[in-house]
């Protein structure tokens, strides 16, 4: 953005747990922040933010997703410069997670263990927004 305003998509990345169907919420770790979030990145010039948002997941959970309802856009001051992150809900399709450069670990967890989890507080709405995205709040 001419502003400087550095640009990035997410999602919050969902499924029914294997185990017992419950909804779970996949946070990703990563190593050079020794942070938890959701999976996010900065957009590539030109990229539709929703496209660079399941680009982002893909890389950084190894999860190809479906994406649903858009989520609050999340904007704060990163490195000195604004930040503007759009984020969709996305549900989980297929995929494996391999640890990368970017991000060591993964974490499916249900709703209030994620919120907990969740390294900045900003992020913690994002798991409310989700819920009732789904009807579930």
């Amino acid at each position: 953005m001419a502003d400087g305003t550095i640009q990035a998509a997410g999602c919050v990345l969902w499924r029914r747990s294997p185990v017992d169907g419950e909804l779970e919420i996949c946070l990703v770790h990563r190593p050079k922040y020794d942070d938890w979030s959701h999976p996010k990145g900065k957009l590539k010039r030109g990229e539709d933010p929703l496209a660079g948002a399941l680009r982002e997941v893909e890389e950084e959970t190894g999860f190809t997703s479906v994406p649903g309802a858009a989520l609050p856009t999340l904007r704060y001051i990163a490195g000195g410069r604004p930040k503007e992150v759009c984020y969709w809900a996305a549900e989980a399709t297929d995929g494996h997670f391999t640890p990368n450069r970017e991000v060591d670990r993964v974490r499916w967890l249900p709703p209030d263990a994620a919120r907990d989890r969740l390294t900045m507080p900003r992020d913690r709405d994002l798991v409310d927004a989700l819920l009732s995205a789904l009807h579930l709040a």
